[in-house]
């Protein structure tokens, strides 16, 4: 098992993914086609259950892109089995709390880090995969390094205490959800103002002070462009949905000559 997002991250490459929202395996393998790095299967916003979210992993692992995965809530059950379906990384949304950050690691990580629950899954290949395979100090060794809980940084209290969180051995990283941070904030959906900015900065210092990966959604390309730009290690750059109306919005405009 090796998590080349991680792998990449770790040597210093710029990563960029996308959401998944369309909801088919076709559309994982069409995003592993485009030379994506990963996609980001949503069982929050989305309506797709770990059942589901299996078959668009295998799709993923097909055609090469990484498949991570946005658990509906802070819970033993939708963290445990989005990884036992194979999600490689893990975005956790509505994160306030030290306590609460703790909990994702308590979840997401075997002994002695965590207390992942312990069963031979197909994201394992039911422990005939070559790392699974070696016994259970090795199969556990391996699984904590490269299956990636990443908090998502979009409420106050998760920005107040963020140091803190990062401290944790555990939390690999921190992804920023712009609109519901801005929300917080009092400023829905103005990021180019002063103070957002500023959170914006602050975010990506304490990620590479803790040497932990940052990611930020991006809307637009613009968006993503200055993200990096900003020092962030990854863009995730809008959804697949969207793509796909907004290119044939454009093929039309462009053969009409609307």
């Amino acid at each position: 098992m090796k998590n080349l997002v991680r792998e990449k991250m770790i040597q210093g490459e710029k990563t960029l993914g996308i959401f998944m929202e369309l909801g088919t395996a076709t559309s994982a393998e069409c995003l592993g086609l485009a030379g994506l790095d990963y996609l980001i299967i949503d069982t929050e916003h989305g309506p797709f259950d770990p059942l589901a979210a299996l078959d668009f992993v295998r799709a993923a692992r097909l055609y090469g892109i990484t498949p991570f995965a946005r658990v509906q809530e802070i819970s033993r059950a939708a963290i445990l089995k989005l990884l036992d379906a194979g999600a490689q990384g893990l975005i956790i949304p509505c994160v306030n709390t030290v306590e609460e950050a703790a909990a994702i690691v308590r979840y997401g990580k075997y002994a002695p880090l965590g207390d992942r629950g312990v069963a031979n899954t197909a994201g394992s290949g039911f422990w005939y995969e070559d790392y699974a395979s070696q016994g259970m100090p090795h199969y556990f060794a391996v699984s904590n390094r490269e299956s990636m809980l990443i908090p998502q940084c979009e409420t106050l209290g998760c920005l107040e205490h963020l140091e803190e969180i990062l401290a944790l051995d555990g939390i690999d990283g921190i992804f920023v959800g712009p609109f519901d941070l801005s929300t917080g904030m009092g400023i829905p959906g103005e990021f180019d103002r002063p103070e957002f900015q500023e959170a914006l900065r602050h975010i990506q210092g304490l990620c590479a002070a803790a040497k932990k990966p940052s990611l930020i959604y991006a809307a637009t390309e613009e968006a993503a462009r200055a993200a990096f730009a900003m020092g962030y290690d990854s863009v995730t750059y809008g959804m697949d949905a969207t793509m796909l109306v907004n290119a044939c919005k454009t093929a039309r405009r462009n053969i009409l000559g609307e």
